[in-house]
């Protein structure tokens, strides 16, 4: 990797910018492009710079970081007729960081790569939080020889780098670590809106549970705001269902049950036709209260 190489980000949301802060307090030079203005310019108050699209991004940047909501998005983005590919470089890298199919990671890839650039598959574990703060893991598909390339980058952004095989592969390991968080988030939901009911100190349950056997890395991060009952967003719980919606694809192409996780869908999608699209995911928690309020009459 250049040490004075330019970053390009394209998408800018909550953990574009995540990204973004790690990189710039790394000291690398930024450029940017986001359709919302606000986002673009909170790049730019980080020291980045914004442009005015994604083949903007590819003429000025190698790689370039695509960190988009949906997988329509992110095919348009690299794809479409004013996409990273009609820009940029034979020899350019574009790092596809969205949660997506692994089947459209795939086929980025070939795409990518029949135009003569490098392509990685590098999913994000870890909310935009919890990236902003340097923790939480990247995981990387993709040439071996092109990952360990962009290796000391990667880590600029978050130290813990595994490389899991080829590409779409770290996309399918992605997909596994969000159905735990899935399941890990509900258990928590469960045992907080159980405790609630039984006249206990949320608060008080929480510090214990998080002290014992039972304690889980999604209980210590949202357990706190099941407690108080705020969810601002560290995954908008709109976009969560995406992905598990992808766990419920990917699971059906493999052949393999997942009936826990398939009750914890209903219950998030409970919470979503509530009207809480736009909160945390840990907003699954009222889905369980409002049921046992309904069942106590």
């Amino acid at each position: 990797m250049t040490s004075n190489a330019t970053v390009g980000i394209v998408g800018l949301g909550l953990l574009g910018h995540a990204v973004a802060s790690r990189l710039r307090a790394a000291g690398h030079t930024i450029v940017g492009h986001d359709v919302v203005p606000g986002r673009v310019k909170g790049l730019e108050e980080l020291g980045g710079r914004g442009l005015a699209s994604a083949t903007a991004v590819a003429d000025a940047a190698d790689p370039v970081l695509v960190l988009l909501p949906s997988l329509e998005t992110v095919e348009d983005v690299i794809l479409g007729p004013r996409g990273v590919l009609t820009a940029g470089r034979a020899g350019q890298t574009v790092i596809q960081m969205s949660t997506i199919s692994p089947a459209l990671t795939e086929r980025l890839a070939r795409e990518t790569e029949a135009r003569g650039r490098g392509f990685l598959d590098c999913p994000v574990s870890g909310t935009s939080l919890q990236v902003s703060r340097g923790e939480g893991m990247l995981i990387v598909g993709g040439d071996r020889a092109l990952a360990e390339r962009w290796r000391p980058l990667l880590e600029a952004i978050l130290k813990s780098v595994a490389y899991a095989g080829g590409v779409g592969q770290a996309m399918f390991v992605k997909l596994l670590a969000n159905m735990l968080v899935a399941l890990h988030s509900a258990a928590a939901a469960e045992a907080l809106a159980m405790a609630r009911r039984a006249g206990l100190d949320p608060g008080r349950v929480l510090e214990i549970l998080t002290s014992g056997a039972g304690s889980s890395g999604m209980l210590a991060l949202r357990g706190p705001l099941m407690v108080r009952g705020e969810f601002p967003p560290q995954m908008k719980l709109e976009l969560f269902m995406k992905d598990l919606h992808l766990i419920q694809e990917a699971a059906a192409n493999v052949g393999a049950r997942i009936p826990l996780t398939e009750v914890a869908e209903r219950l998030y999608g409970a919470a979503y036709a509530a009207g809480h699209g736009g909160e945390d995911l840990s907003v699954v928690v009222t889905t369980l209260q409002d049921e046992a309020q309904r069942r106590r009459g």
